[in-house]
């Protein structure tokens, strides 16, 4: 089992900053952690993901602006957010599996999720 404590998020204005960060606990050797963000009435939407090598997917929309990275340590995934816009308001929520590294970490199916923060970007 794999427990996932998020912190972070919260409000800013457009071209703000802001830094989310996620622990997680368990059998996490060798782990894959994400970044997904959802808003009320859409789908989740990949953002980023990092492997325990430090392998990193990011999604196109925010290629430049956020940057995710990994205390392997600690356990802990960051997703640095600048040139925050309102369209990056949402739900952010981090996820965690054991994603084999053939597969694409922005399309797998995690099976561990995060309880969510909420970042909110205004104009």
């Amino acid at each position: 089992q794999v427990r996932l404590v998020e912190s972070g998020g919260g409000s800013v204005q457009a071209g703000g900053s802001l830094i989310l960060s996620c622990t997680a606990y368990g059998d996490t050797n060798r782990i894959c952690m994400a970044w997904f963000r959802q808003t009320p009435g859409n789908t989740r939407e990949a953002v980023a993901a990092i492997d325990s090598d430090g392998t990193v997917a990011r999604a196109d929309s925010v290629k430049g602006r956020f940057t995710i990275s990994r205390d392997g340590y600690e356990n802990t995934v960051y997703l640095r957010m600048n040139n925050l816009k309102p369209e990056d308001t949402a739900m952010y929520y981090c996820a965690a599996d054991f994603v084999p590294v053939w597969r694409d970490y922005l399309l797998y199916e995690y099976g561990y999720w995060g309880q969510g923060t909420q970042v909110t970007v205004s104009a």
